[in-house]
């Protein structure tokens, strides 16, 4: 599969998306740790995510699909969101939270 169809179906298949460094309980990265720790005060304890330094091709594929050039990424019911910086602000001014509503979280 080509990976940015893989990342279109990883994206769209799943109400939040976080591409990030390491995973949400062993982030790699001080901003990857931050977009958990923001997702988790909205009451996402838990969401897909995925581990870019796994996989190279998609740590540089996801930054294509998205036209934005670094890690993480936040996706929104198939929709890019932004990284830590706006997920930071959004979060600040409610802005994330109420995009967050209604979102199920997986058993």
């Amino acid at each position: 599969m080509d990976v940015q169809q893989l990342i279109k179906e990883q994206v769209t298949g799943n109400p939040v998306a976080l591409y990030m460094k390491g995973t949400p309980k062993a982030p790699m990265c001080g901003f990857s740790a931050m977009a958990v720790q923001i997702l988790q005060a909205c009451n996402l304890p838990l969401f897909f995510s995925v581990n870019v330094l796994e996989d190279q091709v998609v740590r540089e594929g996801v930054k294509e699909y998205s036209n934005w050039p670094t890690i993480p990424q936040l996706y929104v019911r198939g929709e890019f969101v932004g990284g830590c910086d706006i997920m930071r602000e959004m979060y600040e001014s409610g802005e994330l939270k109420s995009l967050l509503e209604g979102i199920a979280v997986p058993d």
